[in-house]
């Protein structure tokens, strides 16, 4: 399983441990990557997405998975997510008909 939040491709990054002498040696900084169930309120299900504590925080702050997915670019997004982002796309497109009769 690759190190990368499916919601904002944020993955390993690298640096060094810097020494008291100034001595500096290779090291990566990991995500904080957590395994979490989402729910979509349009499609009435929940997902478990691998993302990181910055994305479950933009989640909550954008009002849920749904309005996070419909402002995020499909570049940053897993195939996963971008499959739900369709999916949700679809459900909405096929409600607003019945919505205006």
């Amino acid at each position: 399983m690759s190190r990368v939040c499916e919601l904002t491709a944020k993955g390993p990054m690298s640096g060094h441990n810097v020494s008291h002498a100034n001595n500096k040696t290779k090291r990566r900084f990991l995500p904080n990557l957590n395994e979490v169930s989402l729910m979509s309120e349009t499609l009435g299900r929940s997902f478990r997405l691998r993302i990181s504590a910055a994305a479950l925080r933009s989640v909550d702050h954008r009002g849920g998975l749904d309005a996070f997915l419909d402002k995020a670019a499909d570049a940053d997004l897993s195939p996963k997510a971008l499959r739900i982002k369709r999916d949700i796309a679809k459900a909405r497109t096929a409600a607003a008909p019945q919505d205006a009769a």
